[in-house]
């Protein structure tokens, strides 16, 4: 599981298109601060390419990353936090969150967390590597294998969506690696700095009844309207 967690929730989670909708305008609109222009701004070109991907529309887009880059009076105040700890059975994780106030986001954090334990900062991070993380789709028999090599990628795995290859990398690379990943048959559909587990738990190591606990209890976690990203310590 690696990278990100993955579970059978993600499916469900996939109808819910205003939650993800919310997610993705916000990731522009804290990606659009740093410019609009989506050829000069990598993060930006690659969040507009996540948010086509889900049939966002283009009005939603445009005005996204007007109010992101602060051209209609009205620039956004996002903030980015991040709370670390251990969901049930001592699994470690990272949540990242993107909120307009952080007061709420944290009383609400520590209310999802009772079931877990909410940890102080640099509690689990230095049992994560820090690492650039691309998803990517290849076109025909592209092998990954030689497209990481190619490309200057320390590694790769299964991505998150099938067929998909999850491309690592040391958070420098990230940019120059999704640049070059083309140019190996590969599309990028996401490209983000992130995290990967170094000693994870093993799913095979706990009860069926002790991994339902885990999944409810990240389940509840990524459903939060403000929580971005979730990164895990829980491998198959």
């Amino acid at each position: 599981m690696g990278a990100q967690w993955k579970a059978k929730h993600r499916e469900t989670a996939a109808n819910a298109k205003g939650k993800i909708m919310g997610k993705l305008a916000k990731e522009i609109q804290i990606a659009a601060k740093s410019g609009a222009d989506p050829d000069m701004n990598p993060r930006l070109r690659l969040a507009i390419v996540q948010a086509k991907k889900a049939s966002m529309t283009r009005e939603t887009l445009e005005r996204a990353i007007k109010k992101g880059a602060g051209l209609d009076g009205d620039a956004v105040q996002y903030h980015a936090v991040s709370y670390e700890g251990f969901a049930p059975h001592q699994v470690p994780l990272i949540v990242e969150c993107l909120t307009d106030n952080v007061n709420r986001t944290v009383a609400q954090i520590r209310v999802l967390f009772r079931k877990g334990q909410l940890g102080a900062s640099g509690s689990v991070a230095w049992d994560f590597n820090h690492v650039g993380l691309i998803e990517a789709t290849p076109e025909g028999d592209a092998d990954p294998e030689m497209a990481a090599i190619e490309a200057g990628a320390q590694e790769f795995e299964e991505g998150e969506e099938e067929g998909s290859t999850l491309f690592i990398t040391d958070t420098t690379d990230l940019d120059a690696v999704q640049k070059a990943l083309p140019e190996h048959g590969f599309t990028v559909t996401s490209a983000k700095i992130g995290y990967t587990p170094k000693n994870p738990v093993s799913a095979a190591s706990l009860s069926a009844e002790a991994l339902a606990e885990v999944e409810a209890f990240l389940e509840a976690i990524d459903e939060n309207d403000d929580v971005q990203n979730v990164y895990v310590g829980l491998t198959a």
